[in-house]
């Protein structure tokens, strides 16, 4: 009976891949729209599907991110200057794309553009650093999506939004679990709601890789700027030992979980946007897989312990 089961896994896993080979064709005519190119797995994205044919329009911060890009890549592939929090700048770039894009219409959005700072225990924050996060990182996607979705429509074409395992489980204080679970809300009413126009919607939920979100000096210095504005009671309640830890902690916690190949991911969104059945929802990293999101499957009770029993103790903890 065991090795009927084995077989039975080996044949799933073998007829999926089969399946999942297939990519679309005529990629020299088909637009993808990707945000937060300036570096990471965006940046990694629009120089990837530049080389494989597609006519990439790359939505980047800077100046500087959008010069390097134009250097590296051909000349099929276009930058914008965008900021997803501001509505004039998103609109800016949607009439951009119409424009290019004719009647064709645009055959990928991808939404990767996101901040993780500022984060911190919840108490440590105020409404404006909320909103400041989910500006960009769920206010955004809704955004982006919206402001071409019909261009996204007429091409029969896909919305990739990349999300993360903490939109599934929050392990963390702070905007960016918040702003992830409502990526992943976005998500999937999206999906159900153009399911009859033949528009496929799709996730990517990343476990920790080696980028600006996962950057450890970054949200220490975040970090270090919020306790610093603390009012004396609340950092009593913590404790004078309390900044110190967590920044040991955050340093070696967060190196120790983080993958160095970016490649995983954006191999992902690659195939979400150019493969024939594209997953409905990926999970790159091995602690995605492994331990996030089997933790988030668990009963309330045994995950937060499992996630408490890890946090660094706070001064008046159970007194």
């Amino acid at each position: 009976m065991f090795l009927y089961l084995v077989a039975l896994v080996v044949f799933y896993y073998l007829y999926r891949w089969v399946r999942e080979i297939p990519r679309v064709p005529d990629k020299g005519d088909k637009y993808v729209y990707i945000t937060g190119c300036d570096t990471g797995f965006g940046n990694l994205l629009a120089r990837h599907l530049d080389k494989l044919g597609f006519r990439v329009i790359a939505g980047c911060y800077s100046e500087k991110g959008e010069e390097e890009l134009r250097k590296s890549c051909s000349d099929r592939l276009t930058t914008a200057h965008l900021d997803v929090a501001s509505k004039e700048s998103v609109a800016k770039v949607a009439t951009l794309i119409k424009d290019k894009v004719g009647e064709r219409g645009l055959w990928a959005v991808v939404n990767n553009a996101g901040v993780s700072v500022p984060t911190a225990p919840c108490d440590w924050l105020s409404i404006d650093d909320y909103t400041s996060m989910l500006n960009v990182n769920l206010n955004g996607v809704i955004a982006v999506t919206l402001s071409v979705l019909p261009l996204i429509k007429k091409a029969r074409g896909r919305v990739v939004n990349v999300a993360s395992v903490f939109g599934r489980i929050s392990p963390t204080g702070g905007p960016y679990t918040v702003s992830k679970y409502g990526v992943e809300g976005f998500n999937d009413s999206l999906r159900l709601n153009m399911h009859g126009f033949g528009v496929k919607v799709l996730c990517i939920e990343p476990g920790f890789f080696k980028t600006n979100v996962t950057n450890a000096d970054i949200i220490s210095k975040c970090v270090t700027s919020l306790w610093e504005k603390l009012p004396q009671d609340v950092k009593d309640d913590y404790g004078p030992h309390y900044l110190d830890q967590v920044m040991t902690q955050l340093r070696v916690e967060v190196a120790k979980m983080s993958d160095g190949d970016l490649m995983k991911v954006v191999n992902c969104m690659e195939h979400a946007v150019s493969a024939v059945r594209p997953r409905l929802r990926y999970s790159p990293g091995w602690d995605a897989k492994l331990f996030w999101l089997p933790l988030s499957y668990m009963p309330s009770w045994i995950s937060d312990y499992i996630l408490t029993s890890k946090s660094v103790p706070i001064a008046k903890s159970l007194k």
